[in-house]
Order: C-alpha cells, then structure tokens, then sequence
C-alpha cells in the first residue's frame, strides 16, 4: 500500500472546522421556514379526518342482519349433504 494513498484517505476522514461567515446572527433572523400544504393534502387532511371520525359499525346494517337471521335456522342435511358432494365431485374432475 503506498503512503500518498492512506493520507489521502484519511484526510477525508478528519472532522474539519466549520468557517465562520460573519455576522450569523442576521442572516438566521432574516430566514424563516416555510410551510405550504397543496389543495390535494388539504383535502386528504379533511378526508382522513371525516374517516376517523365515522363509526365502524353501521348500526342499522347490524339491526336489519339481526332480524332477518333472528330465530333458529332450519337447515335441512339432505340439502347440505347433496350440495357438499356436488361440489366436491366438481372438484374433483
């Protein structure tokens, strides 16, 4: 390995010093940072939070669901029976 190599590598490995550009006080008062939020992030804004505020369970869904299936279901196994072996015929072949 040749010398002139290994110093040139570590010299970019070195912390250097950071230069001073003057008055740094006035240059950082007079900068500011700045936000700007586009029409669309706005409107995803409203929507995720119309989203969040919605409820997971539609309660009349749920009240419709209950009194359609409400009571003892009559299932008849012949019924059943014939429909398991045909689709288990199908899939078979």
């Amino acid at each position: 390995m040749r010398i002139e190599a290994f110093n040139a590598v570590a010299q970019v490995y070195q912390p250097q010093k950071a230069q001073s550009k003057g008055n740094v006080a006035k240059t950082n008062a007079a900068a500011r940072d700045e936000v700007h939020i586009s029409s669309f992030g706005k409107d995803f804004q409203i929507a995720k939070q119309a989203v969040a505020n919605a409820s997971d369970v539609r309660d009349e869904k749920v009240a419709e669901m209950k009194k359609k299936y409400s009571g003892d279901p009559q299932i008849d196994t012949g019924d059943f029976a014939d429909v398991l072996l045909s689709k288990y015929s199908a899939a078979n072949l």
